[in-house]
């Protein structure tokens, strides 16, 4: 009895040899970098420059976006209360425009940027109050691994 069991347990230790070996990514597996997401820029008051950290931020997701397919960016500029409705608008676009820009100079492969701006529509809470957090550009990037 315990001559066939050791001999059930070599044949199947031989079957197992004979087994195909799986490949390596099949055994490795990561999370992808590519993953659609969203973020602000944030601008100082009554300006549409770029201040070095978003700089840096936008270089930082243009190079993160090389690895991926970039199906689609849009990016909403947005302006808070002060000010006319007017000067707003532009303002809004103007930063819209910014950002937009300085992901396709760092090198953010999209196929298209969808551009828009809000102004300050929406910049006053429900009490009436400026919400200071409005002067950004809200940034939205879909992207699909390769």
């Amino acid at each position: 009895m315990k001559r066939s069991t050791g001999l059930a347990m070599l044949a199947m230790g031989l079957l197992a040899a004979c087994a195909p070996t799986p490949k390596r990514t099949a055994l490795v597996v990561g999370e992808s970098p590519c993953v659609s997401g969203r973020f602000d820029v944030y601008f100082v008051e009554n300006q549409a420059k770029l201040t070095d950290a978003a700089t840096l931020l936008l270089r930082t997701a243009a190079e993160k976006a090389k690895e991926c397919r970039v199906n689609h960016v849009r990016v909403l500029g947005l302006a808070d209360a002060t000010g006319t409705v007017e000067a707003n608008l532009s303002l809004s676009q103007r930063r819209a425009l910014a950002v937009a820009e300085a992901l396709t100079q760092a090198g953010m492969p999209a196929p298209a940027f969808e551009v828009n701006a809000a102004g300050d529509a929406g910049a006053v809470n429900a009490s009436g109050a400026d919400e200071l957090l409005r002067r950004r550009a809200e940034v939205f990037i879909e992207t699909s691994p390769r």
